[in-house]
């Protein structure tokens, strides 16, 4: 492949053409692409866009054939530098990611307690159980003190948790006590997530 050959594609279809001839096999078995292993030279940026609702735009267009997004969310690799790149072996190309490069669109519940499982679906069909392994983190933003919930996707990679899922989840929320403070936490995979001090959600309940 030419330097530069994926960032000077004008169409999303020719673009996920020259990934997937770039990116090879996937092991064979549907697995991800090891982006984390391939350490191609940077090549400029690319005009596409993650929007914070998961909307993916190419020069300015959305792009609304799903197959293409799931396709170029497997090269997506985040680097320590804070950037979102595409990734092949032989070419890195940067995005702009609003927000988080995934959303969380639906969450399944199982078990109980100490027990309990949540099990999230992202909107480019990922499948991950929050636990060890993936982390939720959750962040106060902006002057309305929204709360973002956070899921650890793959290697620097995140899902932000859409709106209508995370009020599911802070139903699921419990006052424990973490290093001495009362927190309000979501459990899951054996894990306890702290939410929030305890005191900080009265306040914001007054």
């Amino acid at each position: 492949m030419a330097e530069n050959e994926i960032r000077g594609q004008s169409d999303p279809g020719q673009l996920a053409a020259l990934i997937t001839r770039a990116a090879g096999d996937t092991n064979g078995k549907g697995g991800l692409p090891p982006v984390e292993r391939w350490n191609p030279p940077f090549c400029g940026d690319l005009d596409m866009e993650i929007r914070a609702d998961g909307t993916w735009f190419y020069m300015g267009t959305p792009i609304g054939r799903q197959p293409l997004v799931r396709l170029f969310s497997t090269v997506l690799r985040k680097d320590d530098d804070g950037r979102t790149y595409l990734v092949t072996p032989v070419e890195k190309v940067g995005i702009r990611v609003q927000d988080a490069p995934f959303v969380g669109v639906e969450m399944a519940v199982s078990g109980e307690g100490e027990n309990r499982q949540l099990t999230f679906r992202t909107n480019v069909g990922d499948v991950i159980d929050a636990g060890p392994d993936h982390r939720l983190r959750f962040v106060i933003h902006g002057d309305n003190n929204e709360l973002k919930p956070y899921l650890h996707v793959r290697g620097n990679l995140e899902a932000l948790v859409s709106r209508p899922v995370m009020y599911d989840l802070v139903e699921l929320g419990e006052h424990v006590e973490i290093d001495g403070v009362s927190m309000f936490s979501v459990r899951s995979g054996g894990e306890m997530f702290p939410v929030m001090r305890s005191e900080e959600l009265e306040a914001l309940s007054r």
